[in-house]
């Protein structure tokens, strides 16, 4: 529990201390981000933290924690997780992280559309939980 509660600390942080940037969310509906996934169109990122992706987290998504994204990743690696023709709609809990990701993806060329809809609203819109 202290895990989450230092992390839900940090993430406000974050979001007080830095601006959004000019990547906005997708306007896109979540019948229509399924539907893409469904039909290999696109390709859905988590951008959460481990801790988050443990608890639950969207079938077939590929996971790319944000912090991950800003220190570990280049062009080469990202190439390897992330088809480069497909839409990749980046997801968090509340939608900021997904913006953030969202803008260090679309740099290497990729087509982003970050999803407002957190985890919570995919289940809700039909998307499938796998738990490991």
């Amino acid at each position: 529990m202290l895990t989450l509660l230092t992390f839900f600390a940090f993430t406000l942080q974050t979001v007080v201390l830095l601006p959004i940037d000019e990547l906005e969310h997708t306007k896109d509906s979540l019948k229509t981000v399924k539907e893409r996934i469904d039909e290999k169109k696109a390709v859905l990122v988590d951008v959460r933290e481990l801790v988050e992706w443990n608890d639950g987290h969207i079938e077939g998504a590929v996971h790319l924690p944000w912090r991950d994204l800003q220190d570990k990743f280049d062009e080469k690696a990202l190439r390897e997780k992330l088809p480069k023709d497909t839409i990749v709609y980046t997801h968090c809990m509340v939608g900021y992280r997904s913006l953030k990701a969202g803008k260090i993806i679309a740099k290497y060329g990729y087509e982003v559309r970050p999803l407002k809809s957190g985890y919570k609203e995919l289940l809700e819109a039909g998307f499938k939980n796998e738990k490991k």
